[in-house]
């Protein structure tokens, strides 16, 4: 588990090891979430970088009837 502190300017830095997992880079925009007592970064992704996301799902899940309108 990393620890990260908060500057005087209320500043973050996100370790290494999490900036190369998730592939972010300097000027990448992040939104930030509460979640009860704590704060989740998202990164922001351009709609072109979601293409094809979904390739591979299974579409074979039982629907209701009330589930197409």
């Amino acid at each position: 588990m990393d620890v990260v502190t908060i500057s005087p300017k209320y500043q973050v830095v996100i370790p290494r090891a999490i900036r190369e997992r998730l592939g972010l880079r300097p000027g990448q925009q992040v939104q930030a979430l509460v979640h009860g007592d704590r704060v989740e970064l998202i990164p922001l992704r351009p709609a072109r970088a979601l293409r094809g996301f979904l390739k591979g799902i299974d579409t074979t899940v039982v629907r209701d009837d009330a589930d197409r309108v």
